[in-house]
C-alpha cells in the first residue's frame, strides 16, 4: 500500500533510523569505549533494543501504521515450521556457497584476535538482539517502506542488503559477502512469507547454533 503524501516524511525519518541506527550505536561504542567489556556490550546491546523500541513507536503512534505493516501476523504451526525449516537449509546453502567462495577468493574472515570475547551469556544477548532487531530494521520495516515508497522491489530489497552487508565490515570482506548471501536468503522468505517472526527465528538459529550450540558441543 503506498504511503500517504502526508506522511512520507515520517516513513523516511523510519527508513533513516531502521538502516542506520545500528551500525550507527555499533561504531559509537567501538569508538568511545576501547576496549569493550562485558557491562558495554550489554549496554551497546541494549541500546540498540531501545532504539527499535523508539522505532516501533514511530510506527502504531505517528505512522499510524498496523502490525501487519511489519510483518506481525499470524501463522499457523505447521506453515511456521516449515518456513523455518526451509529458511534455516537455504541459509545453510549460502553459508557453504559463501565459504567455498572466501577460501577461492583467499578472502578475510573474522575479527581481531585482540578484540573482546564475549562469554556465552553473553553473546546469547547478541544473538537474541540480532535475530530480533536486525530483522525488523532491514527485513520487515526497510523492505515495507521502500516499496510503499518506491514501488521498486529490487531497490527495496538491494539497499537494506547492501546496508546489512556492509554493516559487517569489521568481519572482513568474507564477512561481508557472507551477510550479503544470508542476508538475501531472509530477504526472500521475507518477501515470501511477510511474517518477521518466522524470519528472526530463522536469524536467531543461524547465529545461535554456530556460536553457541556448537561451541558447546566441541567443548
Amino acid at each position: 500500500m503506498p504511503v500517504a503524501k502526508e506522511t512520507k516524511p515520517v516513513a523516511f525519518i523510519g527508513l533513516a533510523m531502521a538502516l542506520l541506527m545500528i551500525p550507527l550505536i555499533a561504531i559509537a561504542f567501538r569508538v568511545a569505549f576501547v576496549p569493550l567489556d562485558s557491562m558495554l556490550v550489554i549496554a551497546r546491546e541494549l541500546s540498540i533494543f531501545a532504539a527499535a523500541a523508539l522505532l516501533l513507536v514511530l510506527v502504531r503512534r505517528v505512522e499510524g501504521q498496523p502490525w501487519s505493516s511489519i510483518g506481525l501476523r499470524s501463522i499457523t504451526a505447521g506453515k511456521a515450521v516449515v518456513t523455518v525449516v526451509i529458511g534455516l537449509l537455504a541459509c545453510a546453502a549460502a553459508t557453504v556457497i559463501g565459504i567455498l567462495l572466501i577460501q577461492t577468493l583467499g578472502l578475510q574472515f573474522g575479527g581481531s584476535t585482540a578484540s573482546f570475547k564475549p562469554g556465552p551469556w553473553l553473546m546469547c544477548l547478541i544473538v537474541l538482539r540480532a535475530g530480533v532487531v536486525e530483522e525488523f530494521c532491514f527485513r520487515a520495516y526497510a523492505i515495507s517502506r521502500l516499496e510503499s515508497l518506491t514501488s521498486r522491489r529490487v531497490l527495496s530489497v538491494g539497499l537494506p542488503l547492501v546496508i546489512f552487508a556492509a554493516f559487517h565490515a569489521s568481519q572482513g570482506l568474507g564477512g561481508v559477502l557472507l551477510a550479503f548471501l544470508l542476508g538475501g536468503v531472509l530477504s526472500c522468505l521475507y518477501l515470501w512469507r511477510r511474517n518477521l517472526w518466522v524470519n528472526m527465528a530463522v536469524h536467531f538459529l543461524v547465529d545461535f547454533i554456530p556460536n553457541i550450540v556448537l561451541p558447546i558441543l566441541a567443548g
